[in-house]
């Protein structure tokens, strides 16, 4: 009985909550939550070093961040100092060899970078004592070598070197020599010139200078104790000598007085790289900062983003567009909105980018963008809080940047409390579309008629040229009149007759070739042998083993890559077949398919551009005849990637000029391939196709 009470009293607490429940109405929300990070200790060294401890028992784990927060430093001609001083701090110290200093490190299992301001570790907590002094070991005491600056310095030029024909690569460059100048730090930027002018003293110099404790910070959190944190601070990083670094002054920068787009030609391009940009001044400690944020992220901040929306899933000349907007307490930053698309949709691409950032200047946020967009931004701030990189960053955010203490303990709180006029409000502080540039980074011959046509806003925006190094050059003349005398047969002969004549060339029956190239650090080995009887044989080694190999024996053949073999069949025996050739001008001469295009500019060479394939063009220097450049486009997941091949530093062998430079790009990826030796009918036999 006492149990059928019980049953009946639960039953009829239930029915009663249900009938005082209206589930037809929204519940109302609770209060944002306070997020609890952790609050920092901290104490500071005599030399000037602050640190911040931040104790988290859960995991045995610790990291440990420093960051010298120096003012923006200008290198003028010696640009590239700083990354190569990044590049030789922790490589060991005068203490340790770098041999026995990485070894240790691996041994621990934990991480130690660093950069020209500043190093992360990161390790379980029973060896934090030695992670710390092994970080203290290389920040205060470098062991730079000239012959470790040798190393780094020649990484550091082979990388520039790839850069120069990735498009990206070349859009950012001038993004920012356009919006700074470039004899500003944000502006300048590192090549091949200045980096040759840097010297291992320059390196010590600016170390000296600039990591020094006087604005550095140390941060510490995990499973660590204040006070064996101090006390071991105190043994390793006292000894870091006091010093101020030296203050600079630059001119500020400004926006452009009316919209106009800065083109950049890049012949190898088969995407255009198109950037709408603007000069703002923004800081975290702004009281519209939050506001900023959320209206760049409904602007371009994601994949349901406004621009993406447009330009992605509406238009679909994208896989992907976005903006971002850029705080700095030292001065001006960027507000850029950025997309990569076809050729021909580059025009129609710029006028859209426009109107979306004219649209959330002009048209109310709607009330469902910004409650996704806070839930999104809420969702991310609250995940991010299990890195402790994170936690680090946001306990240095708020002594750097003069922020409240509890500024992100209450982030959630202040971001829920943003309206939509506080966004709109901001849009229209930051998102200048009447004062832009517009960058585009691309191949003139099919995109620059179409930019010149462009009307926004009842008025054909300027076009204005630039070099790759953001140099004002006139604007290109690609209909320039190809002279009557000349064809695609008579390119082809003239090549022939300046390599070495076609007598020459048909006396070789097998060409080998061997070449080198680096890739972060490591050798790359290059090995082509090729006969005039359909025969080819690709190899390419890395550390003696070959990642890439392609063999063509008359009919048949195949591929290995990555140890999987694949037989050649149908489509690919044919294309292989045109590459086997010693030479293959040799064989176009008689194709009549082969069609010449016009002509373009190669670097700085004029040169006739000859269609040799379906998705295949030559370049030959319009002076000499010799060959510039090939480029290949072929469609991978979608996407068009072009393969570029450059050939320079020609050199004579056997009474035939070969070059002795080849340089690769595919993608982002880029590779200089120095070529060691070339035998003419020697070095082959018939063991190489099998």
């Amino acid at each position: 009985m006492k149990t059928t009470y019980i049953l009946f009293l639960t039953l009829f607490s239930v029915i009663t909550l249900q009938a005082q429940v209206d589930r037809s109405v929204m519940p109302t929300p609770g209060p944002a939550p306070e997020i609890n990070l952790g609050e920092p200790q901290s104490f500071n060294l005599n030399n000037g070093l602050k640190v911040l401890v931040v104790e988290n028992h859960k995991l045995p784990r610790v990291s440990m961040q420093l960051s010298i927060d120096n003012p923006p430093i200008l290198e003028g001609d010696k640009a590239g100092t700083a990354s190569l001083t990044g590049s030789l701090l922790g490589l060991g110290s005068k203490n340790i060899t770098k041999e026995a200093f990485n070894e240790e490190i691996d041994f621990l299992g934990a991480r130690l970078y660093f950069s020209s301001q500043g190093a992360y570790a990161q390790s379980l907590s029973k060896y934090f004592s030695r992670m710390m002094e092994l970080m203290a070991d290389a920040a205060i005491n470098p062991n730079f070598t000239q012959e470790e600056f040798d190393k780094e310095k020649d990484k550091l030029i082979t990388g520039l070197k790839s850069e120069e024909k990735v498009v990206s690569s070349i859009s950012s460059r001038v993004q920012r020599a356009l919006a700074y100048g470039k004899n500003h730090p944000y502006g300048e930027f590192t090549t091949e010139e200045t980096v040759n002018n840097v010297t291992l003293g320059d390196v010590e110099e600016f170390y000296r200078e600039y990591f020094v404790p006087a604005n550095a910070y140390l941060i510490v959190i995990g499973d660590v104790n204040f006070e064996e944190v101090k006390t071991l601070t105190e043994t390793y990083f006292t000894s870091w000598t006091k010093a101020v670094p030296p203050s600079f002054s630059y001119s500020q920068p400004k926006n452009v007085p009316n919209t106009q787009i800065n083109f950049v030609d890049m012949p190898n391009a088969v995407q255009s790289e198109i950037t709408v940009q603007n000069i703002v001044n923004l800081k975290m400690s702004d009281d519209d900062y939050i506001a900023a944020l959320l209206a760049n992220q409904i602007l371009g901040g994601g994949s349901d983003s406004r621009i993406n929306l447009n330009l992605r899933e509406d238009k679909g000349y994208t896989y992907g567009a976005y903006s971002s907007l850029g705080n700095d307490k030292y001065g001006p930053s960027r507000f850029a909105a950025s997309v990569e698309v076809r050729n021909t949709v580059t025009d129609s691409s710029v006028v859209q980018l426009l109107k979306e950032i004219e649209l959330i200047n002009t048209q109310p946020v709607k009330d469902e963008e910004l409650k996704t967009t806070k839930a999104l931004y809420a969702g991310s701030f609250i995940m991010a809080l299990e890195d402790p990189e994170t936690i680090a960053r946001y306990a240095l955010n708020v002594e750097k940047e003069n922020l409240s203490k509890d500024f992100y303990k209450t982030f959630l709180e202040k971001l829920d409390k943003i309206s939509k006029e506080e966004v709109e409000t901001a849009a229209k502080k930051y998102f200048n579309v009447d004062n832009a540039r517009v960058i585009v980074v691309g191949k003139g011959s099919d995109i620059l008629s179409s930019l010149q046509n462009i009307n926004f806003k009842g008025k054909k925006l300027p076009v204005l040229a630039y070099s790759k190094t953001a140099d004002r050059v006139e604007t290109p003349d690609y209909n320039a009149a190809i002279p009557t005398d000349v064809s695609a047969q008579s390119v082809l002969e003239k090549y022939i007759e300046a390599i070495g004549g076609k007598s020459k060339l048909e006396g070789v029956n097998t060409l080998a070739m061997m070449a080198e190239a680096e890739m972060q650090g490591m050798k790359l080995n290059l090995n082509i042998k090729k006969t005039s009887s359909d025969q080819l044989m690709q190899d390419v080694q890395m550390m003696g083993n070959s990642v890439s190999k392609q063999v063509l024996n008359g009919d048949k053949g195949y591929m290995i890559v990555q140890g999987q073999r694949k037989d050649l069949a149908g489509e690919e025996i044919k294309t292989f077949k045109g590459e086997s050739a010693p030479f293959s001008e040799l064989q176009l001469l008689s194709d009549n398919t082969i069609t010449l295009e016009g002509m373009e500019m190669v670097g700085d060479k004029n040169a006739y551009k000859l269609k040799v394939g379906e998705n295949k063009s030559a370049f030959y220097d319009a002076e000499t005849g010799l060959k510039l450049q090939e480029v290949t486009v072929t469609e991978m997941q979608g996407q068009q990637i072009a393969s570029t091949s450059n050939f320079e530093d020609y050199k004579e062998v056997a009474g035939i000029l070969f070059p002795y430079k080849i340089m690769q790009t595919v993608g982002p990826q880029s590779f200089e391939f120095i070529v060691s030796e070339i035998k003419v009918n020697d070095g082959v036999s018939p063991a190489d196709f099998e």
